[in-house]
Parts: structure tokens; sequence; C-alpha cells
């Protein structure tokens, strides 16, 4: 049997939470999709043309393995007018193949096998599996509804062991939408610094946020030093299909992500750069009208599920909402199950996303404004017979 050949930390890896469900949708008519994390929106002509133009001036070979200079140095240019944290685009930026890749990466420049990273959940779902596939160790901290899924540094601080090497937050948050605030990430600051350790901070949902500061973790005093910062162009320029990401570190740590980039991955295609590039000098414009859109959607799908009973408190950031369902008797996977099989509406049950997503359900409103009013509709008449 082959199967003895394959590896234990792959042979023991949980399967996904959401891919199950999206398997059964596929088999399925009529569904309408809460559950796909993906813009609706097509990618912007301004950016598309970029990348077709590149093509057709045939920028098809490899790139330099951090990326093209251009790239980097506006991805710097842009940081800095954002968030007023300066990056050197020569030794401290890696445009990497999505934010996946980031996150890859810098799991495997930083971790000894045992090492651990603390984690709170809900959380994206890769997360976990890659620390662990860089042999390291997760350890999940639950965030709660009533501190609006923010994480309660003390509870960070009481995790740390000998053993911590990294702390690993995503804000704007998928699945919950939470938007941590500026004191909590001092906060959780203080912890990386009185013990030492690396943060990682997932932003790519940066500029999708709605009446709320997002604030860059790095920009924060004193944590540029230790930080790694991953974001990328999938979410806020519709450009999920592009897989064009990046990781900012200071100059020992990128040049350490480097190293593993450039013997997996060599660099991202040159096509998605130049359309990347397209993004950031022209695209403003268009993320704002996607922005508002989600904002009006966002409005609706929250009001709507409240109405139906299902407490829901308000995101302040991306494009999902993460409705309380534990009132219904039904667990997360029942809820999401029956659901699907007598509504046709898919959401993903909130376990997916680790330990502090038991007894909710995340709904992305990356859809249309009227599939949504029906979803709603649909979920009234499956709360109301059970």
């Amino acid at each position: 049997m082959v199967s003895k050949h394959i590896s234990n930390k792959v042979a023991n890896l949980p399967p996904s939470g959401i891919r199950k469900f999206f398997d059964i949708l596929a088999t399925m008519p009529d569904v309408i999709s809460l559950g796909i994390g993906e813009p609706d929106f097509v990618t912007p002509p301004e950016i598309t043309q970029a990348g077709i133009y590149a093509l057709q001036q045939g920028e098809t070979g490899y790139t330099s393995n951090a990326g093209t200079l251009e790239l980097r140095q506006a991805l710097a240019l842009h940081l800095e007018k954002l968030y007023r944290v300066k990056y050197d685009p020569h030794k401290e930026l890696v445009i990497t193949v999505g934010v996946s890749e980031a996150l890859y990466l810098a799991m495997t420049a930083i971790l000894e096998p045992g090492d651990e990273v603390i984690i709170p959940t809900p959380c994206f779902v890769s997360y976990q599996g890659q620390v662990l596939l860089a042999g390291g160790v997760p350890v999940e901290i639950a965030c709660r509804m009533e501190n609006e899924f923010m994480p309660d540094p003390e509870e960070i601080a009481a995790a740390v062991t000998p053993r911590t090497k990294a702390i690993l937050i995503g804000f704007p948050n998928n699945p919950t939408g939470a938007v941590a605030s500026r004191e909590v990430l001092e906060a959780i600051g203080r912890v990386a610094e009185e013990h030492d350790l690396i943060m990682i901070s997932d932003e790519i949902y940066d500029q999708l946020v709605y009446g709320f500061e997002h604030v860059c973790f790095s920009s924060l005093p004193g944590m540029q030093e230790r930080t790694i910062l991953l974001s990328g162009f999938s979410k806020d320029y519709a450009m999920t299909g592009w897989r064009v990401g990046f990781a900012a570190a200071p100059e020992a740590l990128t040049q350490a992500m480097l190293r593993v980039h450039q013997y997996t991955i060599m660099s991202a295609p040159t096509m998605s750069q130049a359309a990347a590039l397209s993004a950031l000098k022209f695209g403003a414009e268009s993320a704002e009208l996607m922005r508002r859109e989600y904002d009006r959607r966002r409005r609706l799908i929250v009001d709507g599920l409240n109405e139906i009973g299902l407490p829901t408190f308000e995101p302040c950031g991306a494009f999902y909402a993460f409705p309380k369902i534990s009132g219904t008797g039904l667990s997360g996977e029942e809820f999401s199950m029956r659901l699907l099989e007598e509504q046709q509406v898919a959401v993903v049950p909130g376990a997916a996303f680790g330990p502090g997503g038991e007894g909710f359900v995340r709904c992305a409103y990356a859809t249309a404004y009227d599939q949504i009013e029906t979803a709603l509709a649909r979920m009234a008449k499956f709360v109301k017979s059970i």
C-alpha cells in the first residue's frame, strides 16, 4: 500500500470544513450560496487590460524572485500613503502567489518542529493547517461575540509558553467581519514585545471596512521590527484568480521567506504582477465602488438575520456576517446541512473556523443584493420550521 509512505503531518491534517459543503453544493441546482468568500465582481477593466497588455507585449517569462521592482516600489508607496509605514522595496517586500503562499513562506521560514503559534479563532481555515505543515503547533484562543470577536490580550498572554514563536492574527476578520481596535492591537503588541514573539498579521481585507479604521499592525509603535505583514489584491480589487499577494517584513525575515519562495515557486505570475501594478495605480475608484456595494449588502443581511431571530453582531469589515444559531437547538453543521437540503441556501458551519466559531454559521454577502433578499426569505422559512 502506497499510503504508508504518506507523511504523518499530511495524513493527520484535518480536512477543510468549508470544502465539504462546497462539494455538496456543486451537485445541487438552484442553490443560493452565501458560503463562498469570493467577490462576485469581475476584475475592473483597467486592471484586466494591464494583464492582457503584458501578455501581448510578450511578458511571459520569469520575473525576479521577489517580484518586479516596479510593483514592489508601487507597493511600498501604497503602504506608506495608507498607513505611514515604510518598507524598502529592494529588501523588505516579496510578491507571492496569493496570500496563502505568503502565509506558507512565513510559517516555513520561522518555525522549528514543535514551535507554537497562538491563533485567535474564529479565523481563516488555512491558519492552523499552515502551522501544522510547517511542523508547528497551533494554539487556539476562542474569541466571543460579546466582545465583538476581538481577541483578549490577557488570554493570549496566558497561552504563551517557552515554545511559543509567534502570534497569528487576521483583521478585518474572516469569518466574523470583526475589525480589531487600535487599543486591542497595541495590547497584543505588548505581549509580543514582552515575550519576544513574531507577529504575523493577515490584512487581506484592509480596504473593506465600513465606518471603522483599519489599523495596519506594523504601523504600531515598535511593531514593524517584529511583524510579518501579509496582504494582497484578491479581495480589495476582485482579483482572486490572478493569484498575487505579498509579504512585508524586516530584511532578515523577508530574505528567509524569499529563500523558501525561490525553491518552491520561483516567482509570481508575470501578467498577474502587471495587473497588480495597475490596481495600485488606477484601481482605487473601482475598489471604493465595490466597497460601497458591500456596505449596502452588509446592512441588508445583518438586519435580515436579526429579524429572523439569528443574533448577529454588526461586522465592520470584510464581507461576512456571523449569526448565532445555537438558539435553534442545532449545531452549526446540522443547521448548514438542513438549510442546504431544505431551502437550497448554502452557509458554512462556524466550527470550520476554529473553537470560537461553535454555535455560529458564516454568511458571505459577496453575492448580489436580490440573491441575498431571496436567501433571507428562505432562511426565515427554515428557522420558523424548526
